[in-house]
C-alpha cells in the first residue's frame, strides 16, 4: 500500500525464496484497464490495483504459469474483501486461470502462507515496520530541506538497502533483525545529514483515512508533497497501525467463539508477544528523532479514544481506527486532520458524519475529508484553504505541539 512498505514487503517474499516486485508506478493505462473492467460501483482503490495487475498482464513476455499476484482479503463492511475475488474472476475471464492470486486474510491474522507462513510473517512485519520507519523519515525531513530533492534521493537509497538486509537468506532471525536495524540505523544518520532549515514554521497536519488511499501517492494525487508546498508537515497514519488492528480483532473475533482460552489464543498471543519485541527493537535508535511523533504504545489506546463517537465493538475497520487516531493527533499537538478517502467510501463517509462533532469537543480543530475517485479536482486549491483554517487554528489552540524540530 505505501511505496515503502511495498518495497520492503517484497524483500520479505524474496528471503523465503520467492522472486517478487512491486507493481509499476500507475499511470492513466492503470486507470483505462481498471475502468475498462469494473462497473462503476468499485472504490477507487479496486480499480488502481485491478489496473496494475492487469498493466503486468498484459506487458511483453508476461507468463501466466509463472506469475502470482498478491493480494490481501478481509472481511467486514469494506469492498476490500471483494477486491481478490474479483481480480480472480476477471483474470479467468481474459484467460489467464494460471496466475496465482495469493490471498490470505485478517480473519486469522493473515497466517494462511502456506510452510513459511511462520517466517514469512515475522520478516514480512520487520519489513512493513521498516518502511513505517523510513516513511516517518522522509516525512518529518522533506519540508525542511535546503536543495529540493536531497531528502527523496536518501529515501530511495534507504529503501534499497534496508531492503537488502531484509532478503538476506540463511541467517538467524536475531541476526537478521540486527542486520536490518543496523541499517536503519545507517539510514537515519543519512537523513540527519540532509542539509536542512528547521527554523521555518510548518504546520503539523496529521492524516487518517482508508489506508490505501491515504497511503497510495497515485490515489491520492500526491496530497502530502501538496500540503509540504503550503507549508505543511504530515503525520501519515502508517500500516503498522492497521496490523496492530487486525491481530487485535483477532483475538476479540475468539473471545466472542469462546475460544479465549484455546491453542488459536495462545498462538496469537505469542505471535503479537514476538512483534511487539521485534517493534521495540527496531524503533529504539529513534526514540529523539520521533519525539512528539510517537505512534500510540498499544492499539487499544486508539480504539479507547474513539469509543465514545464510534464503538470498535459495533463499528470496524478504518472508521473506529481514523475517530480514534484523529483524537490522538489532537492530543499530540496537530494543528488539522486530514481524511483521505475513496469516493462513495463507507469509512469515509460514517467518519464524515462524526467528525464535527469530534471537532467540537476538541477546541474546534479542523477535520476535513477529500474523497479521490480518480478524476482530476481542484486539490492544491482545498488543501491552501484548509491549511489557512489550521494557521487559524493554531494561533489559539490549546494544546500544544508536542514535535519539536532538530
Amino acid at each position: 500500500m505505501s511505496y515503502a512498505g511495498a518495497r520492503a514487503l517484497a524483500s520479505a517474499f524474496k528471503s523465503i525464496g520467492i522472486d517478487a516486485t512491486v507493481t509499476l508506478a500507475s499511470n492513466e493505462r492503470t486507470m483505462e484497464l481498471g475502468g475498462r473492467f469494473t462497473s462503476g460501483d468499485e472504490c477507487l482503490p479496486q480499480k488502481v490495483t485491478l489496473g496494475d495487475f492487469l498493466r503486468i498482464a498484459e506487458a511483453p513476455g508476461f507468463d501466466p504459469k509463472k506469475a502470482a499476484f498478491f493480494m490481501p482479503t478481509s472481511g467486514g463492511p469494506c469492498r476490500f474483501g471483494q477486491y481478490a475475488p474479483l481480480l480472480r474472476h476477471i483474470l479467468n475471464e481474459r484467460g489467464l486461470q494460471d496466475v496465482e492470486v495469493l490471498s490470505p486474510t485478517s480473519a486469522d491474522g493473515y497466517s494462511g502462507l502456506g510452510e513459511h507462513a511462520s517466517e514469512f510473517i515475522r520478516t514480512g512485519w520487520r519489513a512493513l515496520l521498516a518502511g513505517d520507519v523510513l516513511t516517518k523519515l522522509l516525512l518529518k525531513t522533506r519540508p525542511y530541506e535546503l536543495n529540493e530533492g536531497d531528502t527523496d534521493r536518501v529515501f530511495e537509497e534507504s529503501l534499497n538497502r534496508v531492503g537488502l538486509a531484509i532478503e538476506a537468506r540463511g541467517i538467524p532471525q536475531g541476526e537478521k533483525l540486527r542486520n536490518v536495524v543496523s541499517e536503519l540505523v545507517r539510514s537515519r544518520d543519512r537523513f540527519r545529514a540532509v542539509p536542512a532549515d528547521y527554523t521555518k514554521e510548518k504546520l503539523l497536519i496529521g492524516m487518517v483515512g482508508e489506508i490505501f488511499c491515504r497511503l497510495n501517492d497515485f490515489s491520492n494525487e500526491d496530497a502530502i508533497r501538496k500540503i509540504e508546498k503550503f507549508g505543511g508537515q504530515v503525520w501519515l497514519s502508517d500500516v503498522g497501525e492497521w496490523v496492530w488492528y487486525t491481530k487485535a480483532e483477532q483475538k476479540r473475533n475468539l473471545a466472542l467463539l469462546g475460544r479465549s482460552f484455546s491453542l488459536e489464543m495462545l498462538g496469537a498471543r505469542i505471535k503479537s508477544h514476538f512483534q511487539r519485541k521485534d517493534e521495540e527493537a527496531i524503533l529504539e535508535p529513534f526514540k529523539e528523532d520521533f519525539r512528539g511523533l510517537e505512534e500510540p504504545h498499544d492499539i487499544a489506546e486508539i480504539l479507547e479514544k474513539g469509543f465514545p463517537y464510534l464503538p470498535c465493538h459495533g463499528a470496524l475497520g478504518e472508521m473506529v481506527l481514523s475517530v480514534g487516531k484523529s483524537i490522538y493527533l489532537y492530543e499530540k499537538g496537530a494543528d488539522g486532520i486530514i481524511d483521505i478517502s475513496p469516493f462513495t467510501c463507507m469509512n469515509g463517509i460514517v467518519c464524515e458524519a462524526v467528525y464535527p462533532v469530534l471537532s467540537r469537543d476538541h477546541d474546534g480543530i479542523p477535520v476535513k475529508v477529500f474523497y479521490f475517485d480518480g478524476t482530476q479536482s481542484d486539490l492544491e486549491n482545498d488543501i491552501e484553504i484548509f491549511l489557512e483554517l489550521a494557521r487559524n487554528y493554531r494561533r489559539k489552540k490549546k494544546r500544544p505541539q508536542a514535535f519539536s524540530s532538530p
